[in-house]
């Protein structure tokens, strides 16, 4: 998978634009999502995630929060399409990355 460097120290972007923790399968809007699914803070997070380190999960969440609006509208279509799938209809939308 080719990535670009980000000016955030630990993510990356894959050819999609999806932001990634270096070095990792790890997309931050997942991290994210767990976190705030569990209620979790970035120390917790980062015991969830041992191979990751208090700055990778820092940079993470601070990329979260300067690009929230873009990466809120992605998890909202990809559950709209979770719940169309769910009732058993042909999920539309852009929630296919």
């Amino acid at each position: 998978m080719a990535t670009v460097k980000t000016p955030y120290e630990h993510i990356v972007l894959n050819e999609e634009q999806v932001a990634f923790i270096a070095g990792t399968t790890m997309k931050v809007r997942e991290l994210f999502a767990e976190g705030y699914a569990y209620g979790w803070s970035a120390e917790a997070l980062q015991v969830e995630h041992p191979y990751s380190s208090p700055g990778r999960i820092s940079s993470a969440l601070a990329y979260y929060f300067d690009h929230q609006d873009a990466l809120d509208a992605d998890l909202q279509a990809r559950a709209a399409c979770a719940q169309e799938v769910r009732q058993g209809q042909t999920p539309t939308g852009s929630g296919q990355r």
